[in-house]
């Protein structure tokens, strides 16, 4: 079978080993797009974890200037055991995940990567993927981080009237209008504001502490926030802020040194 797609000179599965070892003299990082394929509530596909992680680690690759970081290809399946109680959702262990993800941190590092992006498209992964990336730097002395949001949360959470949106609710359904409205099944959204009585449960809030709940208990179609506030042109804002943030943050990376990274240069 032949085909005339054009390559992009970042998505490491699309090369072959000889590019991939002339790439490596001028770039060595790496973002691995992490996902989940989970319910959604009745009006979003299960995968928009996976699919968001996806796009936006390519969209962001795209923007970065020369060379580009590598991307690999996404992880799909994420730790989602609280949202089984509704079908579609494909769990695997904290355990199966970052044992995965370890390998292929370590085998990165044995390529030459010394600087690994975990971009993670759902927050219950953040705690596994932490775990994996200490273990990475404690084996392979490598730099490795997680990005869950935390470089454009508070800009998107500004554009937003629902509090404790954080599933399927203003912010999902907004981003995938934006770049996928086919998928949206409006008529089904709902609103499920979350109200927990105390501050300190909150997700959104930065004093928040963590805690963990199977959704179900506490939502009746799987959705956490106001899906029918949901806009196209709100979706287009949250991706113009991720994708500026992202390629903000991948290019100091890209940019810098394991010893300035490190800060041995203060």
């Amino acid at each position: 079978m032949t085909t005339s797609q054009h390559k992009s000179g970042y998505l490491w599965e699309e090369m072959t080993w000889v590019e991939i070892e002339e790439k490596l003299k001028s770039v060595d990082t790496a973002i691995l797009p992490c996902g989940a394929i989970e319910q959604h509530g009745p009006h979003l596909p299960v995968d928009i974890d996976y699919f968001d992680a996806n796009y936006l680690a390519r969209k962001v690759a795209e923007a970065c200037h020369e060379p580009k970081p590598f991307v690999l290809p996404t992880i799909p399946f994420g730790v989602s055991y609280h949202h089984e109680a509704f079908k579609g959702t494909l769990s695997v262990t904290n355990n199966a995940l970052s044992a995965f993800v370890y390998d292929i941190g370590m085998g990165l590092a044995k390529n030459g990567i010394k600087k690994i992006i975990l971009l993670n498209g759902h927050g219950d992964n953040a705690p596994t993927l932490n775990y994996a990336a200490q273990m990475i730097n404690r084996d392979a002395g490598i730099f490795v981080c997680v990005e869950t949001g935390e470089t454009s949360d508070v800009d998107i959470y500004n554009l937003i009237d629902t509090p404790n949106d954080i599933h399927a609710g203003e912010i999902e359904t907004s981003t995938t209008l934006a770049i996928r409205p086919e998928m949206v099944k409006m008529d089904k959204a709902v609103n499920e504001t979350l109200n927990f009585g105390s501050k300190f449960l909150d997700f959104d809030n930065d004093r928040g502490v963590s805690w963990y709940v199977r959704t179900h208990k506490i939502s009746d179609s799987g959705v956490m926030g106001d899906a029918t506030k949901a806009t196209a042109e709100k979706g287009k804002q949250m991706w113009e802020i991720m994708e500026k943030q992202l390629v903000k943050f991948v290019e100091s990376i890209k940019s810098s040194s394991l010893d300035d990274l490190y800060q041995k240069k203060y």
